[in-house]
């Protein structure tokens, strides 16, 4: 299934993956499309029809030939970054950050509020790029795979599924590359 998709999509063949899980979940990874890695649950392969896998394989592949991992991984660099400098500008005006009295210095109500807005500007638009490349899989997915309703029928079954069997032993750090969250069952 994932060869045709793949010869479809034109690109390159990933490693595949199937993790020995009851749970329903797939994702994809990699530096590149030269060496991604798409992966799916024995529990999706059991409850999905043949259709509604292929549509879930063909977002993931999507994924690969986006290249979402890399726009992802520099999005959480900037986002981490930004992060990073609110939580140093607190340290320093905890400690004074190196005031003198002959220094007019900065207004500590503008450093606190860049300590709070800051984190969270870097959240919103790491979480509106993650959005925008989601809905791009799932275009790209459906033009891959030549049915859309395929994928729209699997993600309400995933939905609905990982409800009734959450994934507990997942690592928090790596939800964000599951089609459904696998800690609580609440799509990404």
């Amino acid at each position: 299934m994932v060869r045709t998709l793949v010869q479809k999509a034109g690109m390159p063949m990933p490693t595949v993956y199937i993790i020995p899980d009851g749970t329903l979940n797939a994702f994809a990874t990699g530096r590149n499309p030269e060496h991604a890695v798409a992966a799916v649950t024995q529990g999706i392969m059991r409850i999905l029809s043949r259709e509604e896998l292929s549509g879930v394989l063909a977002h993931e592949l999507a994924h690969i030939k986006h290249r979402d991992m890399l726009s992802g991984t520099i999005v959480a660099t900037i986002a981490g970054s930004i992060s990073m400098l609110a939580q140093m500008a607190q340290w320093a005006m905890i400690f004074g950050g190196g005031h003198h009295r002959d220094d007019e210095g900065g207004s500590p109500v503008a450093a606190l509020v860049m300590m709070i807005v800051a984190p969270i500007a870097a959240m919103m638009v790491q979480m509106a790029i993650s959005r925008t490349r989601e809905f791009e899989a799932d275009k790209g997915g459906a033009q891959i795979a030549g049915n859309p309703s395929g994928l729209a029928n699997a993600i309400l079954k995933l939905e609905k599924g990982s409800q009734l069997i959450p994934m507990h032993d997942t690592q928090p750090a790596t939800v964000h590359m599951f089609i459904v969250n696998p800690l609580t069952g609440e799509g990404l």
